[in-house]
């Protein structure tokens, strides 16, 4: 019966992760002489150039010897079983990787999303400021304020004034969405939604 192996690691390796299996399981003990490339190749249904490989793989790690005339015999258990460890912690941390890096573009994909809709709530705002009660009020940070130095968690921004930050104008730069680690600045103008009073409740707060 022909042994069925994925392919998402090149054919030769799985031989070879398969092989040392054999031998962690018992099917092959150390001291044992196995099949023949040729026959190994008919086993795994694959050429005996691939065979080939699988086995000097073994090789190199010690698990299996390879002389002329006694052809291939298994050296340790213990280096087959180091072998499969090794193969599952590299494919481990590469599976992390591709994990990490399917995550970062999601949130990149949100965060232009959010930045999309922010931008146009703003260039909307002019125009809706009469309409709509939660358009963006701009606010500037006095240079005394109590809030210079701390960040936007430390400043429980949201629970004293009930306003929404969804942006800050630094040195003629605008930040979206700024984040809750993000300090205030001298100078900073703060872009807050929220309804009709909040004005009020924020110019208080930030002269407290």
């Amino acid at each position: 019966m022909n042994r069925q192996l994925n392919i998402d690691v090149p054919m030769y390796r799985k031989i070879a992760l398969d092989m040392a299996g054999r031998i962690c399981r018992g099917e092959f003990k150390e001291g044992d002489r196995i099949y023949g490339r040729s026959t190994l190749a008919g086993e795994y249904n694959v050429s005996p150039e691939t065979v080939r490989r699988a086995v000097t793989l073994l090789e190199d790690m010690k698990v299996v010897k390879v002389s002329q005339g006694s052809g291939i015999r298994i050296n340790s258990k213990q280096n087959a079983f180091e072998f499969i460890q090794r193969f599952e912690n590299k494919e481990s941390i590469s599976s992390l990787r591709s994990d990490i890096k399917s995550l970062l573009a999601q949130k990149q994909s949100i965060e232009h999303e959010i930045n999309s809709i922010v931008s146009k709530i703003i260039d909307y705002s002019d125009r809706l400021k009469n309409a709509d009660p939660i358009s963006p009020l701009e606010i500037e940070m006095d240079d005394d304020s109590h809030l210079i130095g701390k960040t936007v968690t430390d400043s429980k921004f949201w629970q004293n004034t009930g306003g929404t930050i969804i942006g800050i104008r630094r040195n003629g730069k605008l930040i979206l969405s700024p984040g809750p680690y993000l300090g205030f600045e001298k100078g900073d103008h703060i872009l807050v939604v929220g309804q009709m009073d909040v004005l009020e409740r924020i110019k208080s707060f930030m002269k407290e």
